[in-house]
């Protein structure tokens, strides 16, 4: 179950996870079932550790789109965040990926899965 809460702090209360914990359900902060020790940040006081990323491209998409278009209909607001999200994926290059975008970084992890490429044939 995902849940985008009104007040999303009462989801890392300690009564909020100790009812999870009782309950059996695998908590994961930060999409892998973890937190990031590495940031200095300890379990029963740490904001969810993916959320650090999350929240940094919506800053980003904020800054950089949203903030500098009044679209008039919904349609071409959606348009426009499709085109920004296409841009910032693919073209836009990323200082903490060596000035790579996105997309480049992965398909260069994992280039047997790009779309682009024939499948590998056995011979």
């Amino acid at each position: 179950m995902l849940r985008r809460p009104v007040e999303s702090a009462q989801f890392t209360s300690f009564v909020w996870i100790d009812l999870l914990r009782r309950a059996g359900v695998r908590i994961s902060m930060d999409g892998k079932g973890r937190y990031l020790p590495s940031h200095g940040l300890q379990e029963h006081h740490c904001r969810a550790a993916d959320n650090i990323f999350v929240e940094r491209l919506w800053r980003t998409l904020k800054y950089e789109c949203v903030y500098l278009h009044a679209w008039e209909t919904g349609s071409k607001a959606r348009a426009g965040l499709r085109n920004w999200l296409d841009f910032y994926n693919r073209k836009r290059p990323h200082s903490a990926r060596g000035g790579l975008p996105p997309s480049v970084v992965y398909w260069q992890k994992n280039p047997l899965t790009q779309p682009d490429q024939p499948e590998p044939r056995v011979a």
